[in-house]
């Protein structure tokens, strides 16, 4: 199995709906730091390339960094439109600006307010799996679910436990006015379509926005704010901050006015309230 060179890598991107808001968490430590609260501000780093040790274990993160990179070559069974790991978590989990991978073991196990109880890494991991690749959850016991964790764990080996990371999730900014569709195509066409197509079912260069290919209803991404905030910091792939924080929310509000997948089990999110207002079902 060839390693790409981590550092080198850019991941052609962009949006497809892994991306967690700060909000989702509803707030909640880690189930494993609730006693105490977390005085130490982490500083972004991860480890090199070189660093990757020998032998099974080092196989199994390789595994795990294929797997996020090349979801539908060595995750096909359990993916279902043509969405990849990376093209949310960019550059493989490494960019601080889209829910990189980076500490993220360091906050597992964890309360969820939308699944209302406390998750692993590897129940967060499936549910990426079923709400953004519209996809199955991989079996617990698979070793593929567990080189993905592997890869998370190293890429969060020096994050010191209980350690605050202000680059988790994405950071939310706030729409000026009511968000705009209509602007949001002229946008689109602008600025998106280049990649995305002009009808959002994706090229070479990017994956599908919208329609069957895409994430489902279910996903972080199907949320208005959630998106805009990825788009600003995001898009275009690498030029993020180039739109305003308006026509970020216009967008994203034509992006997530597009039909797309549904997720069957939405019904059963939130279950103990705490939902919040901008979801689309």
């Amino acid at each position: 199995m060839r390693l790409i060179l981590l550092s080198a890598m850019v991941i052609v991107g962009v949006i497809a709906g892994c991306v967690e808001s700060k909000e989702t968490r509803s707030g909640a430590q880690s189930a494993v730091n609730q006693a105490e609260p977390s005085t130490l501000d982490a500083l972004f780093s991860h480890p090199s390339p070189g660093s990757i040790p020998g032998g099974q274990s080092g196989e199994q993160i390789r595994l795990g960094y294929e797997l996020v990179v090349r979801t539908q070559e060595f995750a096909a069974p359990y993916v279902g439109n043509r969405l990849t790991c990376a093209n949310c978590h960019l550059d493989a989990g490494l960019d601080p600006n889209s829910s990189s991978y980076v500490g993220l073991s360091r906050a597992y196990p964890e309360y969820r307010a939308r699944t209302g109880r406390v998750v692993t890494l590897a129940d967060r991991i499936n549910e990426c799996f079923e709400r953004n690749l519209n996809g199955k959850p991989i079996p617990q016991e698979s070793h593929k679910l567990r080189a993905i964790v592997a890869y998370i764990e190293w890429l969060s080996k020096d994050v010191p436990p209980g350690s605050r990371m202000a680059w988790r999730g994405i950071s939310m900014i706030q729409s000026p006015k009511p968000p705009d569709a209509v602007n949001g195509s002229k946008v689109f066409i602008a600025r998106c379509a280049f990649c995305h197509g002009a009808d959002g079912q994706g090229t070479m260069a990017a994956p599908p926005l919208w329609g069957p290919q895409s994430y489902t209803v279910g996903s972080e991404m199907a949320r208005v704010p959630v998106a805009a905030s990825f788009i600003k910091s995001n898009m275009p792939r690498t030029r993020g901050w180039a739109l305003s924080d308006q026509d970020a929310y216009d967008v994203a509000a034509y992006i997530n006015s597009q039909p797309r997948p549904d997720f069957h089990e939405k019904g059963h999110d939130w279950p103990k309230g705490e939902k919040p207002a901008d979801v689309p079902y």
